[in-house]
């Protein structure tokens, strides 16, 4: 099993109902934009460019991605490079006006999580494993690819073992 499965495998286990997976279509995407958002502010210029801690951040993530996958890593930084001019542009508004705006959708995209993990009946991933935080976006990504019919030997495989993981999840006990 590669990485790539490894990991999407492990956060599918949370992710196993439908209605979770499409509030995680809205939430992930809105949660990724608000941080682009509030980090797209600090920064500095280098010759000529202005490097910001999103930047660093988008960079350092689509690395990572391509390293997992080349298809996904790739079309990760096109969805990042899409979005990023508009963080920049909500950057640059007032103080209030950029945390407003910013923490807003923070705050929509985590509803939409807990809403999506209570039909799961399951806490989100990342409670577990931080890992789940990187991986999120991807996952949401993946699920996207996977509904237009594309890798769909990767769906199975990924789906196999989140399967017997969510089984073993399952038997052992509730600790409080």
């Amino acid at each position: 099993m590669s990485k790539l499965e490894q990991l999407l495998s492990q956060y599918a286990a949370y992710h196993l109902d439908h209605k979770n997976i499409l509030t995680h279509f809205v939430g992930i995407p809105l949660i990724v934009f608000s941080i682009m958002c509030l980090t797209a502010r600090a920064g500095f210029h280098f010759s000529g460019f202005e490097i910001t801690l999103a930047l660093v951040l988008i960079i350092v993530s689509c690395v990572y991605y391509l390293k997992l996958d080349l298809w996904f890593g790739c079309i990760m930084l096109l969805l990042f490079s899409a979005v990023y001019p508009l963080a920049l542009k909500i950057a640059g508004f007032g103080l209030a006006a950029w945390l407003m705006l910013s923490i807003g959708i923070f705050v929509v995209g985590w509803v939409f999580q807990f809403v999506g993990h209570f039909y799961e009946k399951k806490k989100p991933a990342f409670l577990d494993d931080l890992v789940g935080l990187i991986i999120g976006p991807l996952f949401v990504l993946a699920e996207a690819i996977f509904m237009m019919g594309f890798r769909q030997e990767l769906q199975q495989r990924i789906l196999e073992q989140a399967r017997k993981q969510r089984a073993a999840m399952d038997t052992k006990p509730v600790q409080i």
